[in-house]
């Protein structure tokens, strides 16, 4: 099947975004890559696009439960047979994965850089026809980004010890040049397509205040965004509480997530929150289909 057609099919657009085609061709030619593409500039298509077209699995590393969950629903959503592995799953529900792998019922498999350490893990993949190893968020593996995590130091490792070497890939959204020598550096990368389309977006803007009393005017912000959703970042886990606590305490519908919490009340908190999404997305969808509906009734 072409490429333009699995986008089509089963992404529901027409052309490319800037930078996509390029990052595909390179996989599909068997050449690493490395995508430095701002949020929402359609990265995660640039490795689930060749692993629908390439034999075998698609091992994405990702570094949070959270961004697996959305993007394997999206996936199973769309038609596309992806699971994942981590933390979150019941023992009985990662050994029906592990099956599911087994009988080559999936194309793409998320897993946490942790994973890869695990001996149970890797013989797994040594029972697979693997084609790509995606990793996403690859900045992690760089000491000069923001969010370094050292067990993405070990993807090498990990690809070393397969019966044979995939093709890997590597994106991220944001990446100074520093950063990217060291991607290609400590991902072992041979001689990667590279394409950076920058990393402006223009729906977003960055405004710094700084008041002597930071909860009168958050609660100010929040009140003036009535109706709407928004994510309040603390530094600690002690003034995520008190954030919380504050606005609860003025009616405002909050709530918390952080690593102190039990796994139980993290999902629950999880699930609201994808809620929350699902609705805004609805929206979303809604009025921009009225607006484009209202467009064509003008022309």
């Amino acid at each position: 099947m072409p490429k333009r057609m699995v986008l089509q099919q089963y992404f529901g657009y027409d052309d490319f975004r800037p930078g996509q085609e390029p990052l595909i061709d390179g996989i599909l030619a068997g050449r690493d890559v490395l995508g430095i593409m701002p949020t929402g500039g359609g990265k995660s298509m640039c490795y689930q696009i060749p692993a629908l077209l390439l034999p075998g699995l698609t091992l994405v590393v990702s570094p949070l439960i959270s961004l697996m969950k959305d993007q394997v629903a999206a996936l199973n959503g769309a038609g596309i047979p992806a699971a994942l592995l981590n933390s979150s799953l019941d023992e009985a529900s990662y050994r029906e994965t592990c099956w599911q792998l087994r009988q080559g019922m999936h194309k793409l498999l998320y897993v946490a850089p942790e994973r890869l350490e695990n001996e149970g893990f890797l013989r797994l993949m040594q029972e697979q026809e693997i084609s790509m190893i995606a990793v996403d968020e690859a900045h992690c593996v760089s000491q000069w980004g923001q969010d370094f995590r050292p067990s993405y130091l070990k993807i090498p490792d990990f690809v070393a010890r397969l019966p044979h070497r995939p093709v890997v890939s590597a994106f991220t959204a944001t990446a100074t040049a520093e950063v990217q020598a060291d991607i290609v550096q400590r991902l072992e990368l041979i001689d990667p397509v590279k394409i950076v389309t920058g990393f402006d977006r223009p729906n977003l803007y960055f405004e710094v205040r700084r008041p002597t009393q930071k909860l009168p005017l958050l609660t100010q912000l929040v009140e003036d965004r009535a109706g709407r959703s928004g994510i309040i970042y603390c530094a600690t886990r002690a003034n995520v509480e008190k954030v919380c606590d504050h606005l609860r305490q003025r009616g405002i519908p909050a709530t918390r997530y952080h690593a102190g919490l039990s796994e139980a009340e993290r999902q629950t908190m999880y699930r609201a929150l994808a809620l929350v999404s699902e609705n805004l997305e609805r929206i979303y969808t809604h009025k921009k289909t009225a607006g484009d509906r209202a467009a064509r009734d003008e022309q």
